[in-house]
């Protein structure tokens, strides 16, 4: 028995799936399958990437293949690097090419969009005759290939419960050794789904897969040390809607109270069987929790800096400082509140890392085409954010979409202002580029900053694009081109709206071409023509001798 796993990938509020991460989903599927008996060496997987670079192998098999499973879905899209969300076509291309069982899930099963500000449709993927999965794939994958299994037509489909993801979760780490980015692959880990409030926000996906579902601490343990003895090195703890709630408890309240004691034993468990680990980070954080159990948060707070790695992100879904958008939404709090949760964020963890990041930095998501909204919102919204500027207080992202209505969600059919506030939008948007990102920027990684462990991703041009591994991490330009996949120290040289300018450190000055030259610290070109005029430099005193540069000493390596 052969299966094909097709990776469209997923980006959902509580779940991302683009390289370089790998979503759990993958990894359950994988994992189902060698439940019922399909080898590691008969189960293979491709992304969408991969696929549209290979005309040959991967049809092949395709075509051969007992069963071929797509996993799509974008809930919350956003730009790139690298990578693009499988489209509609190619779904229909891949499942026309088989004549095996065809398997279609994911967040697609909620409706199908490539943009924010535009509905989803639910329709979309009626012109294929795959099995759509209406619940979990990960399930259904485990329920089309059990031994009782007549047709897809009798298969039910279902939630997983938690104990199957405990077995699927081990049985499938095998699967990141097929990864394309393979060792350098992030993976994505949940401790639970779905939202323990009881009143939740118009737009958001989470609460389609119910009330919060707590997995048992020494599963998620269990399953980093079988990723770890994959050889995975990155994880991210990103597949939850409030990592402040994890094995939280209801008091009744909108807002369950945190269990500081669970998230210590998920850290250091996680510590204890990953211990030569590169990245340990986050995702999500509700500000509501925060500023309602401030004392128990700064403790997880705490607990998460002391054993993370630097450059860790938690995200905090503002959406709206507008009171009536806040009200008319259900959004999780008000701008004082929010603007608590930032503030003790800071406090615990702006101090500067190993790797060159602040330890821990708060990230602020706003949408917009929410019900309610006025042009006093834009308004709003940057005073709000001029306001925690002006505080000096860091943010480390700042994501502005439009929503994307989703059918079962309040904001489905009521999306309209979405287009009436188009072109207020953008303009909005450019001036919190401008004078909110890139001042910024400049104060958490000031120029001569030295980032360690960036990976060079991608070439073009005469322009590298790097990034360290983690959670929402900082574009980096390099003004030459690198050798793909090589980790390399970078010194900060100049700061974009949401990206900077950097030169390998120590730059290598005898070798290195005058495009990276100019680009250190309080050198333009007209200087780096003097000095790459000077070059080869025998030690740093005929380095001093011929550019009374000693400033830049502490940049480069004269070997």
């Amino acid at each position: 028995m052969k299966a094909i796993i097709i990776d469209g990938y997923v980006d959902e509020p509580a779940c991302f799936g683009v390289p370089p991460y790998i979503s759990p989903y993958i990894r359950y599927i994988a994992g189902a399958l060698r439940e019922n008996g399909f080898q590691e060496e008969n189960i293979h997987y491709f992304t969408i990437d991969d696929l549209r670079k290979d005309l040959d192998y991967a049809p092949r098999l395709i075509r051969r293949a007992d069963i071929t499973i797509v996993l799509s879905g974008m809930t919350v899209p956003g730009k790139y690097l690298r990578s693009t969300p499988i489209n509609l076509g190619e779904i229909q291309s891949i499942f026309s090419a088989t004549n095996g069982i065809k398997v279609l899930g994911g967040p697609i099963r909620l409706g199908f969009s490539l943009e924010g500000g535009k509905a989803a449709q639910s329709n979309l993927t009626d012109s294929t005759d795959a099995c759509i999965c209406s619940k979990d794939i990960e399930a259904f994958v485990a329920d089309i290939t059990g031994k009782n299994t007549e047709s897809p037509e009798d298969v039910e489909h279902r939630f997983r419960s938690v104990e199957e993801i405990r077995r699927w979760s081990n049985k499938g780490s095998f699967i990141i050794k097929k990864h394309p980015d393979y060792p350098n692959v992030m993976c994505e880990i949940e401790t639970y789904r779905g939202c323990g409030r009881k009143h939740h926000c118009s737009f958001c996906t989470e609460p389609s897969y119910g009330e919060s579902d707590y997995r048992p601490i020494m599963d998620v343990v269990s399953e980093v040390s079988e990723l770890y003895k994959n050889g995975a090195r990155f994880f991210r703890i990103g597949r939850q809607p409030d990592i402040l709630s994890y094995q939280a408890k209801d008091k009744g309240g909108n807002t369950p109270e945190p269990d500081p004691e669970a998230i210590l034993s998920l850290y250091r468990g996680i510590r204890n069987v990953a211990p030569e680990l590169k990245v340990l980070h986050m995702d999500n954080a509700n500000p509501g929790t925060i500023a309602n159990y401030p004392e128990l948060s700064r403790e997880i707070l705490k607990t998460i800096v002391k054993y993370h790695t630097p450059g860790d992100i938690a995200a905090l879904g503002m959406e709206s400082a507008d009171p009536e958008v806040v009200r008319a939404n259900g959004l999780k709090a008000f701008q004082d509140e929010i603007f608590e949760a930032i503030s003790i964020i800071n406090e615990i963890g702006r101090n500067r890392g190993a790797n060159g990041m602040p330890e821990l930095l708060p990230g602020i998501n706003i949408v917009h085409g929410l019900m309610g909204e006025s042009k006093k919102t834009f308004q709003l919204n940057y005073e709000f954010l001029k306001r925690v500027f002006d505080s000096d207080l860091l943010l480390r992202r700042i994501n502005i979409r439009q929503v994307m209505a989703f059918p079962g969600t309040r904001i489905y059919g009521n999306d309209e202002l979405v287009k009436k506030h188009k072109q207020l939008f953008l303009k909005y948007k450019e001036m919190i580029r401008r004078d909110i990102d890139m001042p910024m920027l400049k104060k958490i990684i000031p120029s001569g900053t030295i980032l360690r462990d960036v990976m060079c991703e991608l070439n073009s041009d005469k322009l590298c694009f790097g990034r360290q591994m983690g959670s929402y991490p900082l574009l980096i330009g390099i003004p030459a081109n690198q050798k793909i996949g090589e980790y390399i120290d970078v010194t900060v040289t100049r700061h974009g709206h949401r990206s900077i300018t950097g030169v390998p450190y120590p730059l290598k000055i005898n070798t290195a071409p005058i495009s990276l030259i100019q680009e250190l610290p309080g050198i333009g070109k007209k200087q780096a023509t003097k000095i790459y005029k000077k070059l080869p430099f025998e030690n740093e005193e005929d380095f001093m001798n011929k550019t009374s540069k000693e400033e830049l000493l502490k940049y480069i390596d004269l070997s």
